[in-house]
């Protein structure tokens, strides 16, 4: 699958270009493996996307999802909001993430 230009952060330049297929494309192009969860959690940042036109800030993302922020770092071994904006096509959070 040919993945749609990305920025030098591996955002993807025009949101409008994502799909699910291409979020999946573009994790195995950075060797990042998403997990059943870790999609679960992309596919709700963007729904909070849709419905705020925002992307969320940790601490209101893990409260929108219901779990614990701790667990979030823990599943994601890093900050979450960066990887799950990136490959959910979402604008780059800004902030501590």
């Amino acid at each position: 699958m040919k993945i749609p230009a990305r920025d030098g952060d591996g955002y993807l330049e025009d949101m409008l270009d994502w799909t699910p297929e291409i979020g999946r494309a573009m994790a195995e192009a950075d060797g990042y493996e998403l997990s059943d969860e870790k999609w679960s959690h992309i596919l709700k940042a963007r729904e909070y996307y849709e419905e705020f036109n925002v992307v969320p800030p940790i601490r209101k993302f893990a409260k929108y999802i219901d779990q614990d922020q701790k667990e979030l770092f823990d599943i994601w071994m890093t900050g979450p909001m960066k990887p799950i904006t990136k490959y959910g096509g979402l604008p780059k959070p800004t902030g501590c993430v």
